[in-house]
């Protein structure tokens, strides 16, 4: 397995261009996202030969620690969420990349502390004085972190010719439209757009970029992909944990503003998208831009009847019984969150009048898997589709995202004998079968498109308030709905009832 992601990575980087040497910083470096997602990807950059020989990261935060406890921690951690071994001999000479500084997020003296540093360093070793900050911290910093980059001198203007300066910015980038808008202007107030990567990992993931590819390289798909041959799509983003001792975050978040403002909103853009003039990061962004401005608004009036919000309860995942989210930890034992949203959405454009577009997510779900399922029109009700053969289940594409990633198609067949007897069968396509190995990890294909300076897999901050703004009415019907008693579901099932009645009372049905 350590072969084939070397021999990956390494045909990855015979593809881009070298990237020059740099300074990665990352703010929150002793949080979970950074031992879970960003070490295991960096070292995995690291041991392809993707890093640039002057790499250096430092990571900052308020905790006592030296350069080698803080080596140490980072190497358990990588070794530990890492799904192939480390390698001892490529550690060590990564290893002696990684520092550490001690600073509190909100003193602007402990920047500018770390600025002489990185300056001292760059001159001593006689590289440019490139720098990519990484905001890793809880959402609560953000803005503070942004202020105090550009207070000590951290933040510089792009210019073109001069060692330049970027920023990575977790998700969730604000939790409403004004609080989006504030975020923004903080950073566009010390950064050019083109400086800012406000990242989503989903956008990182094979399987979501292959949307792009599957539409738009193939000739069988594109002129068929409209409102005259499709009767909907649905988008589940399913999860069978539940807040793993992220209560108290996700009581301020809940599955709105965790999963439908970002992840589901990329998704149903590389869906309905129309093609780019080019592969440029603008010309994509631009008609992701367009589909989110075209969604028709949900009158806050409305949300009762486009929008089902509900709770897990106690119930019984894989054998194991598991607790309701009131049980669990950090949670307000009377809390109005919903841990699943399912809602009807519509894009008013010429390709999709007409279509809906149902989206649902939710946690404590039978399983975990994220798929978008492409339903067609059935065929006219003559030949085969009336009865005694008839009805029959129109054709589905559905795309994997995750896990067993693929695509399949389901398409009818004539089951051999004498009679005119028809079943749905699929033509199945998985990553892992096809190619031998399965796709890279998101975060590694993104931190490495940031230091490169391609922001096609960042979100634009047009892109950001023009998501919130389609969910903005949604949460406020939520939040006058008042709603104290969410309707529950148990754990292992796929949600409330209330959620099958939004899709079956117009004749249709979610994917099991």
């Amino acid at each position: 397995m350590t072969k084939i992601i070397t021999e990956k990575m390494s045909e990855l980087a015979a593809r881009k261009p070298v990237v020059e040497d740099f300074t990665l910083v990352i703010f929150g470096v002793t949080g979970d996202l950074t031992q879970r997602k960003l070490f295991p990807a960096i070292y995995s950059l690291f041991a392809a030969g993707l890093l640039p020989e002057g790499f250096r990261l430092i990571g900052f935060a308020r905790r006592d620690k030296t350069d080698e406890s803080f080596r140490s921690e980072m190497r358990e951690s990588t070794q530990k969420f890492r799904k192939t071994p480390i390698d001892d001999k490529v550690w060590d000479e990564f290893a002696s990349r990684l520092f550490y500084h001690k600073g509190d997020l909100e003193t602007t003296e402990d920047y500018v502390a770390l600025r002489r540093r990185m300056e001292e360093d760059e001159k001593k070793r006689g590289v440019p004085g490139n720098h990519l900050f990484y905001v890793a911290a809880q959402p609560v910093y953000f803005v503070t972190i942004c202020d105090r980059l550009r207070r000590s001198g951290l933040a510089q203007p792009h210019v073109g010719g001069k060692p330049w300066s970027r920023v990575i910015i977790e998700k969730p980038f604000g939790v409403d439209l004004a609080g989006a808008r504030q975020l923004n202007d903080c950073f566009l107030s010390s950064f050019d757009e083109k400086q800012i990567y406000r990242i989503d990992h989903y956008l990182g993931k094979e399987t979501v970029q292959n949307i792009l590819v599957l539409r738009f390289a193939n000739s069988i798909f594109e002129p068929i992909w409209n409102q005259k041959y499709l009767d909907h799509v649905q988008i589940t983003v399913a999860e069978a944990l539940g807040t793993e001792g992220r209560g108290v975050y996700y009581e301020k978040a809940g599955a709105i503003r965790d999963m439908l403002q970002n992840h589901m909103m990329h998704l149903l853009c590389f869906v309905a998208m129309d093609p780019p003039v080019s592969l440029d990061a603008d010309s994509i962004r631009n008609e992701k831009v367009k589909v989110l401005k075209a969604l028709r608004p949900i009158p806050f009036q409305c949300v009762g009847d486009d929008v089902v919000r509900g709770q897990y309860a106690r119930g019984t995942i894989a054998g194991k019984e598991v607790p309701g989210y009131h049980e669990e930890e950090g949670v307000d034992p009377h809390s109005a969150t919903e841990t699943f949203v399912a809602l009807r959405a519509f894009i008013d454009n010429w390709r999709w009048s007409g279509v809906p577009f149902y989206l649902r997510t939710g946690k404590r779900l039978p399983q975990r898997i994220t798929e978008i399922a492409i339903h067609f029109k059935s065929v006219p009700q003559v030949l085969f589709n009336r009865p005694p053969i008839g009805p029959m289940e129109p054709n589905v594409l559905i795309l994997r995202i995750q896990p067993n990633e693929g695509i399949s198609m389901q398409f009818q067949v004539k089951v051999p004998g004498l009679g005119m007897q028809i079943r749905p069968l699929k033509m199945e396509f998985g990553y892992a079968e096809a190619f031998g190995r399965e796709p890279p990890e998101a975060y590694e294909r993104l931190l490495l498109e940031a230091a490169l300076g391609d922001s096609t897999l960042f979100t634009r901050a047009d892109e950001v308030e023009a998501a919130w703004a389609f969910v903005a009415p949604v949460l406020e019907g939520c939040a006058r709905l008042g709603c104290p008693l969410l309707p529950q579901y148990p754990a292992g099932s796929w949600g409330p009832p209330q959620a099958d009645r939004l899709i079956n009372e117009e004749g249709r049905r979610w994917r099991r």
